[in-house]
């Protein structure tokens, strides 16, 4: 006799627990207890005398898999049950290669998986013998970049069938890496022969094998009554294959997850398994739900809908807030620096209550003047990868620099001196060969001071044209600045300005997003500077005494961490900076797809504002104000989504109000379908003096909205942009690119 649920579960709970023998698949909100609802499900199949050793349970990993079978042994505790094993997909790809392997369809393989050092290390080999002749002095320099980037791609490829070549082309690398295709096919050809395989080739290898051999299809396939897989959004094209493999047509699956939480796709993720391919390839499953939130209160949950529901590629899933869940408070601070506003919240707290804080990036570049404030200010934090700010290579050449034209050059020591001479060399990059640069820079460490003289008494005829050129410029630029007397932050601007810095780092990043990561890093640390509002000499010092306190270790303290690594994590306090065009979304590139891009932005702002508990605090830039100039740096259009005003209004009638005598409420704001909706399931009708739509939002920018007018060439549609431009076809039928710096002058919305 089944077991009669706990009372705690919802009706959608409820229903997903005793669901018939069908496929389904369910979309299940953040904070939506899925863990326990799962394990409720597998008792209740049990209890029905489905047998345990034809079940199999699927997780993305190994902390999941050990969290489930926790919650599962706690929920089947009483009932004397044979409980089925719980997977990874990696172990079942494992057991099914062992399998071909006895079958003859594989080759045998070594037991010691490959480690990650000897993947790194034949990475690296490879890189070096592959790349061509212009990149290899960069990757002397930066082997961890261009060893993660091979190891990366070879990864990638195998989360899917496609060939190494479509991969690259669709995933748009430079056209300079396009080294990585030979890359991938010696590293393989490496691995085979050696009889080795990695973590990947778990599934890789198995997957392939079943597609190229039909009669492995028969042997994997109906071997299991019911499946059941967790986290299905992130699924990429191998583990889908598998899936549906090892199901067969006798298996009943169920997968369980919410495409509005996509956001691997990086590592191949698709939404589109969860949201198509499951319901085209499984025939006619059960959609079912579970949108009550137990995590945040009403007004995230209606910021939250209000976000999403601009995505097109999701299911119409209203994510609400269940009455037994406490307030979250939002807060929306409009201010021209994101650190002041952080320093200000944090400095309210007390240190043992820092520990709740999460502080989210969009980017780690976005945390340097945050970093160094929190320094500054003697604040506890930890950094959830990497040493932090003052260790990049590029606070630490500008430190370098900061020595150079101080002064104190001559109070440095040698060692110290050559490591600032190899630093500014390649910072940007002077274009002479590994040992040339060593050669320069054991010379110029042999002197305290004049440096720039120097460099500009060499005989430049002896060298290349650019390397002759780049070294004539850095070494003018040190002459100029030699004992500045201006602000420090003055001096990194002109530094920059004078060596074509940017555009330095630039022509050597290994993508897109690295050279921004990079560039940013060094306008972060300009802005730190710049309240100091120091000199050379003085930031120096402030800098060394910074870096001492970074290097004593801080227990506990704010999080500080990107938006990507907090997936299924969750804070009582959430701050979340730089919510502002550039960051959130990031600039696209022209090759993006526009639409796919801003949806894949938006499903990241969605994780990140409902990682929270108790208090979210959104930071964006002032709207209405800001020149024509940094527009690209103004309020993300996606404020304008979260439709903040009516959501904190209406979220904070559902959390303070007694609701029992009401059935209507009237609001002094302009409605939307998603309030209208969410306070329909709380049984109030919602009524607004404001019957007119709201206008098109001054603060959004003005290629973000889908339809614009030109002075001259009338109304068009917005197809794509990056970050300077942006492009719109016009319904005259011609396309054409602008500036988005001087849009303002002759565009405007279309109503």
């Amino acid at each position: 006799m089944p077991t009669d649920l706990p009372d705690f579960l919802t009706d959608e709970q409820r229903a997903i627990i005793t669901a018939g023998y069908d496929h389904a698949v369910i979309t299940a909100v953040a904070g939506s207890g899925k863990t326990s609802t799962l394990a409720w499900r597998i008792r209740f199949l049990l209890e029905q005398g489905h047998d345990p050793a034809r079940m199999l349970v699927l997780m993305f990993n190994r902390s999941a898999r050990q969290d489930f079978t926790r919650k599962l042994n706690e929920v089947a505790r009483d009932s004397g049950l044979a409980l089925p094993e719980i997977r990874t997909y990696h172990a079942m790809g494992l057991r099914l290669y062992r399998r071909f392997i006895k079958e003859g369809y594989l080759p045998g393989f070594s037991e010691a998986i490959l480690t990650d050092q000897e993947i790194n290390f034949q990475a690296w080999q490879l890189t070096r013998r592959l790349a061509p002749e212009d990149l290899q002095d960069e990757i002397k320099r930066s082997k961890k970049d261009f060893v993660e980037t091979a190891v990366q791609f070879i990864d990638l490829v195998k989360t899917t069938l496609s060939p190494a070549e479509i991969v690259f082309e669709d995933q748009g690398y430079n056209d300079k890496h396009r080294y990585l295709i030979d890359l991938f096919h010696s590293f393989e050809q490496w691995r085979k022969s050696d009889s080795r395989i990695s973590f990947a080739d778990m599934l890789y290898e198995p997957v392939m094998a079943i597609h190229q051999n039909p009669p492995l299809q028969r042997l994997v396939e109906n071997k299991m009554d019911l499946i059941l897989v967790d986290e299905y959004q992130d699924t990429n094209e191998v583990q889908h294959l598998l899936l549906r493999y090892v199901a067969g047509d006798r298996a009943r699956v169920t997968v369980v997850g919410d495409p509005d939480q996509t956001i691997y796709e990086f590592r191949g993720a698709k939404p589109e398994f969860i949201l198509s391919r499951f319901s085209n390839e499984f025939e006619s499953p059960l959609e079912q739900t579970l949108s009550y939130t137990f995590r945040y209160g009403h007004r995230v949950a209606l910021l939250a809908n209000h976000l999403i529901s601009h995505n097109t590629g999701r299911k119409d899933v209203l994510c609400h807030a269940h009455p037994s869940t406490p307030a979250t408070d939002v807060h929306f601070h409009e201010h021209i620096s994101d650190s002041d506003v952080v320093i200000n919240l944090l400095s309210q707290r007390t240190p043992d209550s820092l520990g709740d804080t999460a502080i989210l990036f969009r980017v780690w570049s976005q945390s340097v003047p945050i970093e160094l404030r929190l320094l500054a200010e003697q604040l506890p934090y930890r950094i959830d990868a990497g040493k932090g700010a003052l260790f990049s290579r590029e606070v630490e050449a500008i430190t370098g620099l900061l020595s150079v034209v101080s002064g104190t050059l001559e109070q440095t020591p040698e060692a110290d001196r050559l490591a600032i001479a190899r630093q500014l060399l390649r910072f940007p990059h002077v274009g002479l060969k590994e040992q040339e640069l060593n050669h320069l820079a054991q010379f110029l460490a042999g002197f305290g001071q004049g440096w720039g003289d120097r460099i500009l008494a060499m005989e430049f005829d002896a060298l290349t044209p650019m390397a002759a050129r780049k070294l004539r410029k850095l070494g003018q630029t040190l002459q100029s600045l030699d004992r500045f007397q201006g602000s420090v932050a003055q001096l990194i601007r002109q530094y920059a300005e004078q060596t074509d810095l940017f555009d330095g780092i630039r022509s050597l990043a290994l993508t897109h997003e690295s050279a921004d990561e990079r560039i940013d890093t060094v306008r972060g640390f300009q802005h730190y500077l710049s309240g100091l509002n120091v000199g050379a000499a003085e930031a120096l010092q402030h800098l060394r005494a910074l870096k001492n306190r970074a290097q004593t270790h801080q227990a506990g303290g704010v999080l500080l961490s990107t938006i990507h690594r907090t997936k299924g994590l969750e804070w009582p306090v959430v701050i979340l900076p730089g919510l502002q065009e550039k960051y959130l979304p990031y600039s696209p590139r022209q090759t993006d797809n526009l639409k796919a891009f801003i949806e894949s932005e938006r499903r990241l702002l969605y994780v990140a504002i409902t990682r929270t508990r108790q208090q979210l605090h959104l930071i964006s830039r002032p709207g209405g104000t800001r020149p024509p100039m940094d527009a690209d740096q103004g309020p993300s259009r996606f404020v304008a989504e979260l439709c903040i005003p009516l959501s904190d209004a209406l979220g904070r009638y559902f959390d303070d109000s007694q609701q029992d005598d009401h059935t209507a409420l009237a609001l002094d704001l302009p409605l939307t379908p998603i309030s209208v909706r969410y306070a329909a399931r709380e049984g109030i009708t919602l009524t607004s003096d404001q019957h007119q739509p709201p206008a098109a939002n001054p603060d959004m920018p003005l290629w973000a909205h889908a339809r614009v007018i030109h002075a001259i060439f009338g109304a068009g549609t917005v197809v794509n942009e990056d970050e300077s431009a942006f492009e719109v076809t016009f319904d005259a039928g011609q396309t054409l690119n602008f500036s988005k710096k001087s849009a303002h002058l002759y565009f405007s919305p279309a109503p």
